[in-house]
């Protein structure tokens, strides 16, 4: 049950309020440098040829079939190598997955994908930071969702 206020509360409860109402120096804003790069070192243009699959990629890798530690091994060696070659953008298939049939409740159930969803937190650990400066999830014409592009830094760049 809710209680009534009495006049004289919301008397003072008016008080209070006005009392307490100030109005803020604003200080003068800055405007932000605005900057075409994207996060993860590509910038807009190259971004935007990834995403429309207008730069073919120097170099591919498929890790279908392999295990977690050994994908891992595998995708850092490559792109050191890549790296070394000169490419600077690498293709690496890591494949959809196949979903698994669980009879357990919904929130028990494995995402599918191991590589899918870990070839990206890979490339945004430090171990990898000398070797790549962005990724994106790769056009339909090379993979799509089961590919990623790999933009790699320039040699001289470790």
């Amino acid at each position: 049950m809710k209680r009534k206020t009495t006049e004289e509360e919301r008397k003072l409860f008016q008080t209070h309020i006005s009392e307490a109402i100030l109005k803020p120096k604003l200080a003068k804003s800055v405007a932000p440098k605005v900057s075409k790069a994207k996060p993860g070192g590509l910038d807009g243009n190259t971004a935007e040829k990834l995403r429309r699959g207008q730069l073919t990629p120097g170099a591919r890798i498929d890790l279908h079939g392999k295990t977690e530690a050994a994908a891992h091994r595998a995708l850092r060696a490559f792109l050191a190598r890549a790296q070394d070659d000169g490419v600077r953008l690498a293709l690496v298939i890591t494949g959809v997955g196949n979903p698994q049939a669980h009879d357990g409740a919904e929130w028990m159930r494995m995402p599918h994908g191991v590589l899918k969803e870990m070839v990206p937190r890979w490339l945004n650990e430090s171990d990898f930071a000398a070797l790549a400066s962005g990724w994106a999830r790769a056009h339909r014409r090379h993979g799509g969702d089961g590919a990623l592009y790999v933009y790699l830094r320039k040699q001289g760049l470790k």
